[in-house]
């Protein structure tokens, strides 16, 4: 009896140890095919089994007899056929592993309790490959994301001309990496500036695509002789030929052509934001949309308004992100907006840049942009003003 309990327990430290070095060898890789093979070689190799294969979408893995294609086996020991399901941490299976011993024979209790260890182990082991997987796609996304972001910025206009006599600037945020939301300043031979502000609809990168796509066109034809409300209904039909989906995330867009030699310009708004001016008369004046958003219909026209810019007349071209900022369920809103435009006395483009997003920061109870926020402003200042003038 001695000897018999003595045999017993080397049998039993055998079999942990075995099961030791079963669980070194799956968990020394995170890459599931190397896994996944490791666990059909201990099978195979360790119990001299005929064979060894999982089934069961995802993971349909290993050499699987030509017999059991069509139909999978269940479990018949008298054919020497086993399975052994493999279940995720929260019970649901994730695969079977289908082991067949030779010439049909019986699987002894040991080779039994390995296998149903094995299966544990090897559970644990995928769920930790499949998490390392999904790790490394979320990090070649996040790099995507980052060089698009880096891309998009450098689509921005790097540098502003300098008009004598102007203050030009303008600023774009991205609620997430990359937006929908445009800005482009365009120096022409003839010495004007055609200028865009635009928001396409939606958030992220498939907006950012379609923002690239209207930024090409736009460049494309902005050179050209059209007048401002030909330009914007060609665009609207070019994007509207692109698809269903470009007219899913239509363009609102506003246009300006402008003259600093004769202090004129000229807008066309294609269902975008009102323009706030500032030009002169006690009351703001807003420049509204003449037609829809570029991409929503087939067909539509559009009205250019003109302007002569007073001395210390200021302009704000803006897209929704910054109207649409929340403290609680009360929103910024477009009076708020125009009252600190108008509230800033400065007409340095920039100083008046600080004020609008100093003051929505001081607003805002949202951690986080819930939108992307352009602004573009033009600033006419007095005969001999200082370019730094403060608020």
């Amino acid at each position: 009896m001695e000897l018999e309990g003595s045999l017993h327990l080397q049998q039993q430290i055998v079999r942990l140890q075995a099961l030791l070095d079963t669980s070194h060898k799956i968990h020394s890789t995170i890459e599931l095919d190397r896994v996944l093979r490791s666990v059909l070689q201990i099978t195979v190799r360790e119990l001299e089994m005929a064979g060894a294969f999982f089934t069961a979408f995802p993971f349909s893995y290993g050499e699987i007899p030509p017999r059991f294609l069509l139909h999978p086996p269940s479990s018949d020991p008298k054919r020497g056929c086993f399975r052994f399901p493999l279940h995720d941490h929260g019970g649901a299976v994730l695969t079977e592993m289908v082991v067949i011993t030779r010439d049909g024979a019986p699987l002894s209790l040991y080779e039994q309790d390995f296998l149903e260890n094995l299966a544990i182990q090897a559970a644990v082991a995928i769920e930790n490959a499949r998490y390392h997987e999904r790790t490394l796609d979320i990090e070649r996304v996040k790099q995507d994301l980052a060089s698009a972001r880096d891309i998009q910025r450098s689509l921005l206009p790097q540098s502003i001309p300098n008009v004598p006599g102007y203050s030009i600037a303008g600023r774009s945020q991205t609620c997430y990496e990359v937006g929908g939301d445009y800005l482009d300043i365009l120096p022409l031979p003839s010495g004007e500036l055609m200028m865009v502000v635009a928001d396409v609809a939606g958030k992220g990168l498939a907006s950012a695509l379609v923002g690239s796509a209207f930024r090409s066109a736009y460049r494309a034809i902005a050179h050209s002789d059209m007048d401002l409300a030909e330009m914007a209904a060609h665009l609207n039909g070019l994007h509207y030929g692109e698809g269903e989906e470009s007219r899913r995330r239509y363009v609102t867009a506003i246009f300006l052509r402008f003259n600093p030699k004769t202090h004129t310009l000229e807008v066309v708004n294609a269902g975008h934001n009102p323009g706030l001016l500032i030009n002169g008369k006690q009351k703001p004046e807003m420049i509204q949309a003449s037609g829809t958003p570029v991409g929503m219909l087939p067909i539509s026209r559009y009205a250019t308004e003109k302007y002569v810019l007073v001395e210390q007349a200021k302009l704000l071209l803006y897209t929704d992100g910054l109207t649409e900022v929340f403290r609680g369920s009360e929103e910024f809103g477009q009076e708020r907006l125009l009252q600190t435009f108008h509230a800033c006395r400065s007409t340095d483009a920039k100083v008046i840049l600080d004020s609008l997003w100093q003051t929505l920061d001081e607003f805002s109870s949202q951690e986080s942009l819930t939108d992307d926020m352009t602004a573009l402003i033009i600033g006419r200042q007095s005969s001999g003003a200082d370019s730094h003038e403060e608020r």
